[in-house]
């Protein structure tokens, strides 16, 4: 029975194809993975950019790190060198000789294919008396002729060899290690044994126990954990906080901390520097012994968020790490949002706690605002445009214009617009312009439903309301360009009547006077019927008992003149009533109300359909949303102090801004490009009645472009559950005539079974 033999690279030939294959596995997904992107698209999208957001700071950043970056190079050149030594390890693969060749005994004795057996002999004595030992042969050589000689002429040997290709018969199974030999040879077993265990049971286990605890400190939107526990902390302790109490628990996130982050640093110039601001700022509440806001990564974070929003100038030495702050600031808002929303889950679900108030997460909302735009809460809106200073609002809330908000600027005539502006130059009015332009101008529709229920537009007490939000992304620019048309149409139509009005200037008095003539003629004429009908003489009516006259002749002759009319009409409908009376036969009418009857039913079952076809595209519109990845690459944010790019992200949620409750979660929608559908679901309350709701929609980026949409919502009582479904009451009737039915069935079995015997 065959065995098994596993046989090393002694010649080292094998361990080249093993090396190319590991080789090769590393290079090629690393070259798809790492190699730097095509910098010119970068760049050209850069330049598409400048016009817009060029005076912001993450774009003078951006423009800065791709003119001296030299990761990419170094990049290309390591993923270079690793693609020089796959090819140099290929070349050498293809260069190497085979090892295996067929055993093949004619090619050991030197003879053709098909030799007969007398030539065979003869072949192998005279290689016999060459190679022999006897005679001074090489004995290997003596050996292998010898089994050659034995495969061609013994007919076993012979079998063998046509069946396994060797004339000894199945050999053991042998597997190559494409290793060297060297690697265990006894020699160096130790140092073989060393290089395993350090690689194994020192490395693999350090980096392995290094990324797990690293990661473990971590959420899944990358905020520590401690954090995470801090901000739940004090919305607990305090459900209503004010945008300054907000700032401070921010700014004691353990992401500022040095010793929870390595890229929050203490520096010695601090010492002189944040006392320097503080005096700047005012009061900050420094003297505040409540920790962790008492804490030196605390102070000064809070102090760096404050000076960037009062657009103040820091030295140097802390700039960068007032842009890592504001970075950060975002992200932490964001997470503060999803505590403040699993609080108000729990105090719904369980109760004993007061839930966080809805102006604590609008106010979350809002500091994101004021920090990614750099502008303090009191601040006008205005002022996130370029060139506008704080001197220059004076002219937009004048009495004339009365602008305090960017939609009042977009409102404003363009003549008006620039009357206003006149302070900036053509150049910086036309780059006001753009910026404004490029903002968004969002379109929010709200459908209101009962989904998966018979009456979809029925509230009832307790059911599951799904508000369906559709979401339309504009920008500025497309309102300029539409109250331009509209300016151009209404001079055109003010040109078209003024030179109608020339032209009918010439025939005006003719025609008026055709007119006056024939509106003369007319009003004779009428008189002139008038005077007949008032000839005929009507009856007075005599007093009523109270003394007041029922009627007069003025009355009497104006009723006459309208039974005339009437009369008049009538004659002239008679032949449609004679008609409509021979249709009103008892099999016609008949006729028609089934026909009115079938149309009622076509029309509910057109309803059915349409609502089943709905139900159905819904389901299909969950499905692909479950199962497509949008890119949260919106639109760039216009931001003159944000240190990186941001995207124009926003809040999506239903209040009772009457009892300052949330309804629905607050959703971030991250994708929203041109259209967005999203579905808001909430427990309609169970009282019935009518509640009074607001769907709200938050910018992440911009101050002033909220909008708040009014929900009426009707509950109505919910319906009754059934005991007895009308389809499990069966009438005494049928069941006796089962059961007749079983009777006779058992008695034709018995007659069947007499008639067999």
């Amino acid at each position: 029975m065959a065995g098994q033999q596993f046989q090393y690279d002694d010649s080292g030939n094998t361990f080249f194809y093993f090396l190319t294959s590991f080789v090769g596995l590393i290079v090629i997904p690393a070259t798809y993975y790492l190699w730097p992107r095509d910098q010119n698209a970068e760049q050209l999208r850069l330049k598409s950019l400048r016009r817009v957001h060029g005076r912001c700071l993450w774009y003078r950043l951006r423009l800065m790190k791709s003119q001296q970056s030299v990761v990419p190079t170094l990049k290309k050149a390591a993923l270079l060198f690793g693609w020089a030594v796959f090819l140099l390890l290929a070349y050498k693969v293809s260069k190497l000789d085979r090892e295996y060749q067929e055993y093949n005994p004619y090619e050991v004795l030197n003879l053709d294919p098909g030799a007969s057996l007398s030539e065979i002999k003869k072949q192998y004595r005279v290689l016999s008396l060459k190679f022999h030992p006897d005679k001074g042969g090489d004995e290997a050589t003596f050996m292998r002729i010898a089994k050659a000689y034995a495969a061609l002429t013994n007919e076993q040997s012979r079998q063998n060899w046509e069946i396994y290709g060797n004339p000894d018969g199945p050999g053991a199974t042998s597997f190559g290690i494409a290793l060297p030999a060297w690697i265990v040879d006894q020699k160096n077993s130790m140092l073989v044994l060393l290089v395993y265990g350090l690689a194994f049971m020192v490395i693999l286990p350090v980096v392995v126990g290094t990324w797990w605890y690293r990661s473990i400190r971590y959420s899944g939107d990358q905020i520590l954990i401690n954090t995470t526990q801090l901000f739940m902390h004090f919305m607990y302790k305090t459900p209503n906080m004010n945008m300054k109490r907000l700032a401070m628990v921010l700014t004691a996130a353990f992401e500022f901390d040095p010793r929870s982050n390595k890229e929050a640093t203490i520096r010695p110039t601090d010492n002189i520097e944040v006392p320097q601001l503080i005096r700047e700022l005012g009061n900050i509440n420094v003297k505040k012994k409540e920790p962790p806001f008492c804490y030196p990564y605390s102070l000064k974070a809070r102090v760096l968020v404050l000076a960037h929003l009062a657009r103040m100038d820091v030295s140097e030495e802390i700039e960068e790490d007032q842009r890592f702050v504001v970075r950060k600031s975002p992200a932490l808002l964001q997470e503060m949002i999803n505590v403040g929303c699993q609080l108000t889950m729990m105090a719904n679900s369980r109760g004993g706690f007061h839930a966080p108030r809805l102006g604590t997460i609008e106010n979350c909302m809002k500091l994101t605002q004021m920090i990614v735009q750099g502008l303090q809460e009191s601040k006008s809106p205005l002022l996130q445009l370029p060139h506008f200073e704080e001197e220059h609002l004076r002219y937009c809330i004048s009495k004339k214009y009365k602008v305090r908000s960017l939609q009042d600027l977009v409102s404003l005539k363009d003549s008006d617009r620039r009357s206003m502006l006149r302070f900036l130059g053509e150049e910086k009015y036309d780059e006001v312009m753009a910026v404004l332009g490029s903002f968004p101008n969002i379109t929010m529709d709200t459908k209101l439903q009962v989904l998966d229920d018979e009456d979809s537009n029925n509230i009832t007490a307790g059911s599951i309301v799904t508000v369906t939000v559709t979401l339309t992304r504009k920008r500025m620019a497309e309102v300029f360009e539409r109250e331009q048309e509209s300016t151009l149409c209404l001079a055109e139509e003010a040109a078209t009547t003024e030179e109608a009005q020339a032209d009918s200037s010439k025939s005006k008095t003719k025609v008026w006077q055709n007119k006056s003539k024939a509106a003369k003629k007319t009003t004779k004429s009428k008189k002139k019927k008038l005077t007949k009908k008032k000839a005929t003489p009507a009856p007075v009516k005599t007093k009523q008992a109270n003394g007041n006259v029922a009627g007069n002749e003025v009355v009497a002759a104006s009723a006459a003149a309208v039974k005339e009319e009437e009369d008049e009409a009538s004659d002239k409908g008679s032949e449609s009533d004679e008609g409509e009376a021979n249709k009103d036969s008892p099999s016609e009418r008949d006729e028609d109300s089934d026909k009115q009857s079938d149309t009622e039913v076509d029309e509910m079952a057109g309803d059915d359909e349409e609502e089943w076809e709905a139900l159905q595209q819904s389901i299909q519109r969950r499905e692909r949303a479950l199962l497509e990845t949008k890119s949260k690459v919106t639109h760039p944010v216009y931001s003159l102090y944000f240190p990186e790019e941001k995207q124009e992200w926003w809040w999506l949620y239903i209040a009772d801004r009457r009892d300052q409750t949330l309804v629905s979660m607050p959703y971030h929608v991250c994708t929203l490009k041109d259209t967005e559908e999203v579905e808001l679901k909430f427990p309609a309350p169970s009282k019935t009645g009518n509640y009074q709701y607001s769907v709200i929609l938050r910018s992440d980026s911009y101050l002033g472009l909220d909008q708040i949409k009014p929900l009426k919502l009707e509950v109505h009582e919910a319906k009754a559950m059934l005991d007895n479904h009308p389809q499990w009451d069966i009438p005494d009737t049928e069941e006796e005539d089962e059961e007749q039915e079983d009777s006779d069935g058992i008695e034709e079995s018995e007659d069947d079974d007499e008639d067999n015997d």
